[in-house]
């Protein structure tokens, strides 16, 4: 397994790239936060006046914009029925690119009214919402389309796009989130309202590892091709929750032999010093860990090392407390 050079590499990369939120850390969001709380259940039936009501209290552009990102993330859930509905037709055009977006298209139309009646939505809705909510404030914001990785798409290789986000400019310079995934997630099909603040103004390297869009512009400063998307590690909300980045293994598989030494690397805006660092591997429901060492902190970098003294294939989990925030397939040889 190849380790030195990807390792450089990605320190590199992290040392250079822009930790996005933190460009506005002089600002106390909590003022806009409580406005949008103090707009808790305003009706969608005029947009121009909820707008103005997130907005007008608010001196900077960064200020208001959080009040919109924060008030569509408390205030829209989604919508289980028209997610099942989405994904179906994802798989009937897997293969069919130009199809599904002609349908989806078409669909946009229902997706809204549902929206503007129930507050209920899909990723299309909450980038629109947000992008009109942003028009009507004077503030510059577009809908990114692309493909979100997880457990169920986009693991191995690119198939239908299928989700979407917003780039908003802010002191002429664009930042990236997803109110979508902010807003919480489903357990079946039931909708569980958990808002992760780790999705607004996300830095673009963490926000690739599980959106790339299909036009490669919105990758920001961050250039990453196809086959890096979908060979990096698989990462869950959980890593944005601590604004965590994997840099080594920089891939999902990995192989190496029994005994021999694996490092693991990630970066985070925040120490972790306080939290609890685990590997993992689970065999039924029984969490089993791996015996780790070396763990050290160093700029925001931590480094631990971990040696897989059993033969076989396991899928393996970094945990941060008792959060998953990534998965790596190891195979161990002889």
């Amino acid at each position: 397994m190849k380790r030195k050079l990807p390792f450089l590499f990605a320190l590199l990369a992290v040392l250079v790239s822009h930790s996005q939120v933190s460009d506005f850390k002089h600002i106390n969001f909590n003022i806009a936060d409580n406005v949008a709380k103090l707009n808790e259940g305003a009706s969608l039936k005029n947009l121009p006046v909820l707008a103005h009501e997130l907005t007008y209290k608010l001196s900077t552009d960064v200020e208001k914009f959080r009040a919109i990102y924060y008030w569509v993330s408390h205030n829209v859930i989604g919508d289980a029925r028209q997610e099942a509905k989405v994904n179906k037709s994802q798989r009937t055009f897997k293969n069919d690119s130009l199809g599904f977006v002609n349908w989806n298209h078409e669909y946009k139309r229902t997706a809204f009214k549902k929206l503007m009646k129930h507050k209920k939505t899909v990723c299309t809705g909450y980038a629109y919402l947000i992008k009109e909510l942003c028009f009507l404030a004077n503030i510059e914001c577009e809908i990114v389309d692309g493909y979100g990785r997880n457990v169920n798409a986009n693991v191995e290789a690119l198939e239908t796009i299928n989700h979407s986000w917003n780039a908003v400019k802010l002191n002429g310079k664009w930042y990236l989130c997803d109110a979508t995934w902010s807003s919480g997630y489903f357990l079946g099909s039931l909708f569980v309202k958990d808002y992760n603040d780790g999705y607004f103004l996300t830095d673009p390297q963490l926000f690739s590892k599980n959106h790339f869009p299909a036009h490669k512009k919105w990758l920001l400063d961050n250039p990453l091709s196809e086959k890096e998307f979908v060979s990096s590690p698989l990462i869950y909300s959980e890593a944005f929750k601590y604004k965590l980045i994997p840099n080594n293994p920089n891939e999902m598989n990995i192989e190496t032999k029994k005994n021999d030494e694996v490092l693991f690397s990630f970066t985070t805006l925040d120490s972790l010093s306080n939290n609890k660092i685990s590997l993992v591997k689970y065999i039924g429901t029984k969490e089993i860990p791996y015996k780790i060492y070396n763990i050290e902190e160093t700029q925001g970098i931590t480094t631990f090392r971990c040696k897989f003294d059993q033969k076989g294939f396991y899928d393996t989990h970094l945990k941060i407390n008792n959060d998953i925030v990534a998965t790596y397939t190891v195979k161990v040889t002889k």
